[in-house]
């Protein structure tokens, strides 16, 4: 199946681990299992996803020191088409640990390494390089330490004829409402940052509709998804607000859903479905990553399977 060009940002990668143990106790010396180890990182999970779903993408990916070797090598392992950028110090590890009394689980991410002004210089010449006119290009995941809180929008700016996707939170979602990034094909958030951004609650889909259509008004992006956890996903654009519902599934964990969401959507769009279609295959795929353990993502059989049950309505 064709489909344009698809590339991913991933500044703050991480080596995933991922272990249980009996009970969190305090004080004690815990016996964990052992530890499952996945690349990760927003924009590499996208790319991961896209590769498992069947699509192409080109990860671009800061890498350092000895975590970051065993980063490549992971990465190298699943097929994934990449680059390096050479990033400062020791790539992050992130840890979770699910406590297999309570089934309750925790997650734990370290911040990463501080960049400075030659690192930022090195990213801009790599996407000045690899950004395909006409493709989509997605920016995903946390900033790293020591970029400016406007670097998504200069990221964008480096790569003008290409569809620009972010999904972002925090304090860089705020600047990029506040200060729209001119031309942002897609901006992505969570319910609870949607509600932080509205200044009040947003009980229903209607409610989260309402707000994503304004953003669009008020020309933050083309299109805004907002995620409401278990019910599923709304999408508005200038013409249309719709919701497509999530399927019904026994959550294992919910990292990756997020990620996994934008891998399918991204696809969809990139194979030229319409946004209804996507925002489908993007649910099912969010639904679908929920059902595997820790660091997994979405499986394919498992996207196609609850794909029915993500019926799309307008609100």
């Amino acid at each position: 199946m064709s489909q344009a060009p698809i590339l991913t940002l991933t500044l703050n990668p991480a080596l995933d681990m991922a272990t249980e143990v009996h009970e969190l106790i305090p004080g004690q010396k815990l016996r964990c299992t052992e530890p499952l180890l996945d690349p990760g990182g927003g924009g590499l999970n996208v790319s991961r996803a896209i590769k498992s779903l069947g699509g192409d993408s080109l990860a671009l990916v800061a890498l350092g020191g000895l975590t970051g070797d065993r980063l490549a090598g992971l990465i190298r392992a699943e097929g994934v088409t990449f680059l390096s950028i050479l990033g400062p110090g020791e790539t992050r590890q992130s840890l979770t640990v699910n406590e297999a009394t309570s089934g309750k689980q925790y997650r734990f991410m370290l911040p990463g390494p501080v960049w400075g002004e030659a690192e930022r210089a090195r990213v801009f010449t790599l996407l000045r390089a690899t950004a395909r006119p006409g493709g989509i290009s997605v920016i995903s995941g946390s900033q790293p330490p020591g970029v400016p809180i406007d670097f998504p929008a200069q990221l964008a700016a480096s790569m003008p004829e290409t569809r620009v996707v972010l999904d972002t939170s925090g304090a860089t979602l705020v600047e990029a409402v506040r200060n729209p990034i001119p031309g942002l094909e897609v901006l992505r958030m969570d319910g609870p940052e949607g509600e932080e951004l509205a200044g009040r609650p947003l009980p229903s889909v209607a409610d989260t509709a309402e707000f994503a259509q304004s953003l669009v008004r008020k020309g933050v992006a083309k299109i805004v998804i907002v995620a409401r956890g278990a019910e599923g996903n709304v999408l508005a654009d200038a013409e249309q607000r719709i919701f497509a519902a999530a399927a019904k599934v026994k959550v294992k964990s919910t990292v990756g859903a997020g990620d996994s969401f934008v891998a399918a959507f991204v696809l969809g769009l990139a194979r030229g479905q319409t946004h209804a279609e996507s925002l489908a295959m993007g649910s099912a795929a969010a639904s679908a990553a929920v059902t595997t353990d820790a660091t997994q993502l979405c499986r394919p059989e498992d996207v196609m399977r609850l794909l029915r049950e993500c019926t799309v309505t307008a609100v």
